[in-house]
């Protein structure tokens, strides 16, 4: 995340590393047994960037960010995500298609950072919705032929890609930043 915003941009982190950790735990629904220790362990270190970044959060709440003024906006594009997720699941649903509920999400939550992209004029999420969708569109064969529920790669890809991103937004951070008190 690139902003001039210091809680903004920790807020992002921590945030992304949170979601990393719960698309982590998602992908525990149906994994390769050979991968669920690699599962905990991204879960993990989601929850520990989580913490630190969180605590910059916390000590700097009363810093400016770029939704001053727009939190409705925020919540708008939120609310649209939720919408189109629940009324693909219900369709998922309708026809029996379940099993595909992990790849659906994925790909709404991927999308829902093009409009974030503009909420918080940082560009480089659209560049986290691309590759986001770019893997879940390659999967897409694959998952089709299978049986298994698509939570077992849709799921690990958003769970990597937020966890990269979190972790290299962090790194920017502490880079141009450090870890202020």
């Amino acid at each position: 995340m690139f902003t001039e915003f210091l809680r903004g941009q920790a807020f992002a982190i921590a945030w992304l590393a949170v979601m990393a950790a719960g698309w982590f735990g998602w992908s525990q629904e149906d994994p390769k047994p050979r991968l669920r220790g690699w599962l905990g362990a991204g879960s993990v270190i989601g929850i520990l960037t989580a913490i630190g970044f969180g605590i910059l959060v916390w000590r700097n709440w009363s810093t400016p960010t770029a939704l001053d003024g727009r939190y409705w906006v925020f919540g708008l594009v939120v609310l649209a995500e939720a919408v189109v997720i629940g009324g693909g699941c219900i369709a998922l649903a309708r026809r029996d298609q379940t099993r595909w509920y992990g790849w659906w999400i994925g790909l709404c939550v991927a999308l829902h950072f093009a409009p974030l992209a503009w909420v918080f004029e940082d560009w480089s999420y659209i560049a986290l919705a691309i590759v986001q969708v770019i893997g879940l569109l390659l999967m897409l064969p694959a998952l089709r032929r299978a049986e298994y529920q698509t939570s077992r790669w849709a799921c690990p890809w958003i769970a990597v890609t937020f966890l990269v991103y979190a972790l290299a937004s962090g790194g920017v951070f502490l880079i141009e930043r450090g870890y202020p008190y």
